[in-house]
């Protein structure tokens, strides 16, 4: 039987141009997805939980990835950058990526937690 699998990574940049020094604190994060599955598929929607230093919790859902639902063949990968703002100098987000194969299986691609920090936070 054929195997869907996207694998995620992720970078993240502090974007002091757009951040104020008491908040909110903005942050860049390129997501690259990679079909690491034997079969061609599709990257549909998204569902991300961005979490601050005060444990607040913004869910967001929707279809796409910046305006885009690339179908990846095994072997190829698709990079992305988008944002987020923190009302605190550091925070995290997780989320997953819901996908479908060509015979309309659907799977998903977890994107493990990452940090939201602000390097000067870190002092």
């Amino acid at each position: 039987m054929s195997r869907p699998e996207f694998t995620c990574s992720v970078r993240v940049e502090y974007l002091d141009e757009h951040s104020q020094p008491e908040g909110p604190h903005a942050f860049a994060y390129t997501i690259t997805v990679r079909n690491t599955g034997d079969v061609t598929a599709q990257l549909v929607a998204r569902r991300w939980l961005v979490s601050d230093a005060l444990g607040n919790v913004e869910e967001i859902r929707g279809l796409a990835v910046v305006g885009h639902q690339p179908v990846l063949k095994p072997g190829e990968s698709f990079e992305y950058t988008s944002w987020t703002r923190l009302a605190t100098a550091q925070g995290s987000m997780e989320g997953t990526f819901f996908c479908m194969t060509e015979d309309a299986r659907p799977f998903e691609a977890p994107i493990a937690a990452f940090a939201l920090v602000r390097s000067q936070a870190l002092h």
